[in-house]
């Protein structure tokens, strides 16, 4: 679909994504965090930790900071440095 097929209404949509993308993305990064602390399964967890670093990708943070977290995978150290970003935001 081109650009210019859409209606204006689509368009306010998609900008507003983009103009919002750190919101949205740090929103989900929260509801992962709570995911995590509640997540029994092994399995469901890594996938769980994999949305978590590309969430983190998106959001620009840092590849050491990431590193670290994906390393540790440890919920309170991404719940503390979910905190610092939201208070940056």
């Amino acid at each position: 679909m081109s650009s210019d097929s859409r209606s204006d209404y689509q368009k306010k949509v998609i900008s507003d994504y983009y103009n919002n993308f750190d919101t949205i993305m740090l929103n989900k990064l929260s509801e992962l965090v709570t995911e995590l602390y509640l997540c029994q399964s092994t399995d469901k967890k890594e996938k769980l930790w994999l949305r978590t670093q590309k969430a983190m990708q998106n959001l620009n943070i840092k590849p050491a900071v990431i590193n670290h977290i994906m390393k540790k995978k440890d919920p309170e150290i991404l719940a503390k440095n979910l905190k610092d970003w939201l208070n940056k935001k």
